[in-house]
């Protein structure tokens, strides 16, 4: 496949893999098959290209997984910085490896979300802090969800 839009994506059916892609980690969150519902599932820090790569098939094959959803961190004023370059490299690379569906979606404010959500739950700083990627994926992945339901 390649990367896709919103259109083919809607056409694909199964569980979906959300993917936060951090500068040191990635956050990982998994749909159920009816995609009604993001649960967080993993956050895992970030090595080489390959490895991280392998890791994120195991989900894929793991889960059943019919198309990946990742974040793509889009600057406030709508531009594309250096790391929404680099999340795009990321997906090319993984597009090299595995010829899989790949939607990127818009995640400005995912993460301040997420770490807002915590914060009104009295969450400690070390649990914030194991628990933000994830999470981050989960509100990614939700975002698409919530919106193929609409479609």
């Amino acid at each position: 496949m390649a990367i896709i839009t919103l259109l083919d994506l809607a056409e694909t059916q199964g569980p979906l893999l959300g993917v936060d892609p951090g500068t040191k980690t990635f956050g990982l969150a998994v749909s159920d098959r009816t995609r009604m519902i993001a649960t967080a599932r993993d956050t895992i820090r970030r090595e080489k290209f390959s490895v991280d790569a392998q890791k994120i098939l195991k989900m894929v094959d793991e889960n059943d997984i019919s198309a990946v959803i990742v974040g793509m961190p889009i600057n406030m004023d709508g531009s594309h910085g250096p790391r929404a370059q680099s999340v795009r490299d990321f997906c090319a690379n993984l597009l090299k490896i595995r010829d899989l569906p790949i939607f990127m979606w818009d995640e400005r404010l995912s993460t301040m979300a997420v770490t807002r959500t915590m914060l009104e739950g009295d969450m400690s700083r070390k649990k914030r802090s194991q628990n933000v990627d994830k999470l981050a994926a989960a509100y990614i992945l939700q975002g698409v969800l919530d919106r193929l339901s609409i479609s």
